[in-house]
């Protein structure tokens, strides 16, 4: 988009009463290719172009946006924007001069996703479903998936900001079904990167389909668990999407600033066991929810929101920090163009400590070991939240027993936070998509294998 356009839509915000506007630029070009019943079910690819405009009077935020592009329709977008707040006749302000602002690619692609031959992405799809399929009789069903975009997003405001950024994504999904009569059992693996083509190659495709289908084999026939409140070791990896829907939401400003989070006003307290230090960080070279610069241009950061127990930090944008007092983290983050930006979760995750899983389930007389969490829901407001277990095991006498299904683990992550005694040494990541009011984003989740001394478990019984 040309700058002198920009910069007289800029203007055009500011000269309706607004404090501060901003524009948003956005194309993106995305494929997927689906494998599924043992044939190619599906193969699409699209591209999306988009303005958003946004205007801020005070932390009074208003938001539109177009696929047009031209001078007049998106200055007519931006006085109506301006016209429809009733009392939008404040002080005018001067648009500053816009400077390109350079940044650190810290996230290098080396190849290109729209490099790669349809035909070969198809052939490792082919090539994991029969490895999937192979693993057993009782594998009825396998679905894989590879998908991939580049985003390229221009990010302007009236503060003289003019920043771009490209970021490439890729995602390989397998879910393996298992059938015995009328036992059914469903189990999956989801790897993503900030990356190109090269994700692709690396993945060891037999290996995921192994876990998905021996996942999906063992649970079939496990039994269940008695539900009451009991010891739970929590394995690594997707076990850290509890940390992050129970506890990283209600530390996000998007909440504080509304005081819908039982952390608000507990900066500087002891929120959590000394044990526990968590952390967001966009700077993960490669990590699925990473960035180079957040939603309002911002570079991003490594934020230790919990260390050693005590709150230290919230993530913040733009309005929250205004609202709250919070310094910025570059946390600003939104779906699409269609979308105004909030605070929201980069990578989370629980930090390495110095205990081993080993010794965690040791000190169990009788408890779950959840292996591999699943879907769930929690109430950011309350901390609230109700998660399945996909894998899991009783512990009886401080060893691993027998496998068991349909367990759900229910509780209140500020409730949680001071009961994680143990934290293990075994830090892995998992990538995920996480909704909120500004859309869907690609976060990662992510702990060590940890000890909850006690959580209310849900069972038969």
């Amino acid at each position: 988009m040309e700058r002198n356009i920009v910069q007289d839509v800029l203007q055009a915000g500011l000269d309706g009463g607004a404090d501060f506007t901003e524009i948003y630029v956005e194309e993106t070009r995305s494929s997927s290719l689906s494998f599924r019943d043992e044939k190619a079910e599906s193969a699409s690819t699209g591209v999306s172009y988009g303005v958003g405009v946004r205007l801020l009077f005070g932390t009074e935020m208003l938001y539109a946006h177009t696929s047009k592009d031209d001078r007049e329709s998106l200055l007519s977008l931006t006085q109506e924007l301006a016209r429809s707040r009733s009392n939008g006749n404040g002080a005018r302000l001067q648009a500053q001069a816009l400077e390109e602002k350079n940044i650190q690619d810290i996230h290098p692609v080396r190849k290109d996703p729209r490099s790669q031959a349809l035909a070969d992405k198809l052939e490792l799809l082919r090539r994991t479903d029969g490895v999937a399929r192979a693993f057993s009789p009782r594998v009825r069903q396998v679905s894989v998936s590879a998908a991939d975009s580049v985003r390229n997003v221009l990010i302007a405001n009236s503060e003289g900001l003019w920043v771009q950024d490209r970021r490439i994504r890729s995602r390989f999904m397998i879910n393996v079904t298992a059938e015995d009569g009328d036992l059914r059992f469903s189990a999956g693996e989801s790897p993503g990167s900030l990356s190109g083509s090269e994700f692709f190659e690396s993945l060891d495709y037999e290996i995921l389909a192994r876990k998905a289908a021996e996942r999906a084999v063992r649970m079939l026939t496990a039994g269940y668990i008695e539900g009451r409140k009991m010891p739970v070791v929590l394995g690594n990896g997707f076990g850290g999407v509890i940390f992050h829907e129970a506890c990283g939401h209600p530390l996000e400003t998007e909440a504080i600033r509304k005081d819908a989070s039982p952390f608000a006003g507990k900066m500087g307290e002891k929120i959590a066991h000394e044990a526990v230090t968590a952390i967001d960080d966009g700077t993960i070279a490669g990590s699925w929810g990473s960035l180079n610069i957040d939603d309002e241009g911002r570079p991003t950061e490594r934020t230790t929101l919990i260390e050693n127990g005590i709150l230290k930090s919230y993530l913040s944008d733009r309005i929250g920090s205004l609202e709250t007092g919070s310094p910025l983290t570059g946390s600003a983050r939104r779906e699409s163009y269609k979308y105004a930006p909030v605070s929201r979760m980069r990578n989370t995750f629980i930090a390495s400590g110095s205990d081993s899983a080993d010794d965690m389930i040791a000190s169990v007389d009788y408890g779950l070991y959840s292996r591999k969490m699943g879907g769930g829901s929690v109430n950011p407001a309350t901390g609230e939240f109700n998660f399945s277990v996909e894998e899991g095991y009783i512990i009886k006498d401080g060893k691993v027993t027998e496998p068991v299904r349909g367990a759900t683990l229910i509780g209140k992550g500020h409730e949680i936070l001071p009961l994680i005694s143990m934290v293990g040494d075994d830090l892995e990541l998992a990538a995920g998509m996480c909704g909120a009011s500004s859309g869907m984003v690609p976060v990662t989740v992510g702990q060590p294998t940890i000890k909850v001394d006690e959580i209310l478990v849900g069972g038969k019984g």
